[in-house]
C-alpha cells in the first residue's frame, strides 16, 4: 500500500483556520501555530456562549419583568402567578418588550394578574 499524504484535506483546513484567524493582533494571524490555538479558543468560546446568550437574554427578561411589575405594585412571582391563574400564555420574551415600550398593555395584564389572585 502506497503511502497517502493528506494534502489537500490538511490544507483546505489550514486555510480554514487561517482564514478564520484574520485580523487577529501578531503572529495569531499570520503564523500557524498561534493561529491554530486562537481560533480553536475563539470557536469553543462561540460553543459555550451560543448557549449562554439563552440564559442572559431570560435573566434579562426577568430583570425587566420584575421592575414593571413593582411599578403595579406586584413583584415578579406574583405577577407570573397570576398571569398562569388567569390563563394568560405570553411568553417572558413579550412581558419584557410589552414592559419596555408598551407599559399600558403590561398595566392591564397586571391588572389581570390581580384579578385572577384574589
Amino acid at each position: 500500500m502506497p503511502r497517502v499524504k493528506s494534502n489537500v484535506v490538511r490544507l483546505k483546513r489550514k486555510k480554514q483556520v487561517m482564514k478564520a484567524a484574520r485580523g487577529y493582533y501578531g503572529a495569531r494571524s499570520k503564523l500557524w501555530g498561534p493561529a491554530k490555538e486562537s481560533v480553536e479558543r475563539a470557536w469553543r468560546y462561540a460553543y459555550r456562549d451560543r448557549r449562554n446568550r439563552k440564559r442572559d437574554f431570560r435573566r434579562l427578561w426577568i430583570t425587566r419583568i420584575n421592575a414593571a411589575a413593582h411599578l403595579c405594585g406586584m413583584n415578579y412571582s406574583t405577577f407570573m402567578n397570576g398571569l398562569h391563574l388567569a390563563g394568560v400564555e405570553v411568553d417572558r420574551k413579550m412581558l419584557a418588550d410589552l414592559a419596555v415600550h408598551d407599559h399600558a398593555a403590561f398595566t392591564l395584564l397586571a391588572d389581570k394578574a390581580k384579578a385572577a389572585l384574589a
